[in-house]
């Protein structure tokens, strides 16, 4: 049987299968649903930055200004007790979830300026955080706005919760950088312990007949995988933090390919929401079986085997690549 133990934010785990931010972390019951189900790990649901900051009078005045004016200002925020759960509630639920079960558990918080909302990692850290996930889903609509403008808002916001804390701290990002090796240099020189690759960006549609814009959340395919593919197997070795891959896992094929590419952990999401928690014991199977199957003994020894690290000229490999893969098509 081949030992599948890898290590995150310097967290010693059985396996790399994560549960990921989802709503299956939104309840101690449910941290525990999935300790059961084999869980080395868990990733608890994101608390946003506008629930932090909601007594911020000002905030609230510029969410409800002019929501009257046009049709897609209705939507552009949710309702405050729509989260399910605020401040307070995401602190007790952490504590609760510490309490029940004996594995690390890791807060999300999910923001997008540097501001008060920061500093609110020193409360997860004092309720019992193994670590932080700093996800800053942001996307730049401000024409002004240059790419330097946008990783240094990553930057400050990696600075400021790090300022805050003495426990790990990952940052989850998007893969919309025009240049994702140098920014994720950076934020290792910022203190980032760790990168979550990727987030996604959720698109939405228009409703014909009411004319508005409309949330349409659609569940990702293992074809989503081979992005976090590229990016980790370029990353691995360059930069001196753990890699977790997020997005389109959804096999043990899927999470063995990213972990020869240099992946410490493999984060789960869409597959959980549509198998349940208990698949997780199925995909930690699969992943023993596939790996006797291939005589392959430890995820250390696979891990970053097929990386870009010992690659001459990696530039050249994916140029190459890439006209390989346009003349391999046949009509």
């Amino acid at each position: 049987m081949a030992d599948l133990k890898t290590t995150y934010l310097g967290l010693a785990l059985k396996h790399p299968f994560i549960p990921a931010a989802s709503p299956l972390t939104e309840t101690a019951d449910a941290v525990r649903r999935l300790e059961d189900a084999g869980a080395a790990v868990v990733v608890m649901h994101s608390l946003f930055e506008e629930q932090i900051e909601k007594d911020n009078l000002a905030l609230l005045h510029f969410m409800e200004a002019g929501t009257e004016s046009f049709a897609e200002a209705l939507s552009y925020f949710p309702q405050m007790d729509e989260y399910h759960s605020g401040p307070d509630e995401y602190l007790e639920i952490l504590r609760k979830a510490k309490k029940a079960v004996g594995i690390p558990v890791i807060a999300s918080l999910n923001g997008t300026t540097v501001g008060g909302w920061t500093d609110y990692a020193k409360k997860l850290q004092d309720a019992g955080a193994d670590a932080i996930e700093c996800n800053v889903y942001y996307l730049p609509t401000n024409v002004k706005e240059t790419s330097a403008d946008v990783e240094k808002r990553y930057l400050e916001i990696c600075k400021a919760v790090k300022a805050a804390v003495k426990i790990p701290v990952s940052m989850k990002l998007s893969a919309f950088f025009s240049a994702l090796p140098a920014t994720a240099s950076a934020l290792a020189d910022a203190g980032a312990d760790g990168l979550v690759l990727f987030n996604r960006f959720y698109q939405p549609d228009i409703d014909l007949e009411s004319r508005t814009v409309t949330p349409h959340l659609v569940l990702s395919t293992s074809e989503e995988s081979r992005l976090a593919l590229r990016w980790i197997a370029i990353l691995y070795g360059k930069v001196k933090m753990s890699l977790a891959a997020n997005r389109g896992i959804h096999t043990a094929q899927d999470g063995l390919k990213l972990l020869m590419t240099g992946a410490d952990v493999l984060q789960v999401c869409s597959v959980l929401l549509l198998h349940g928690p208990a698949h997780l014991k199925t995909l930690v199977g699969d992943l023993n079986k596939l790996m006797d199957r291939l005589e392959l003994n430890s995820v250390t020894q696979i891990k970053g085997s097929l990386s870009q690290k010992n690659c001459a000229e990696p530039a050249a490999f994916e140029r190459a690549n890439y006209m390989k893969t346009l003349l391999s098509y046949k009509a």
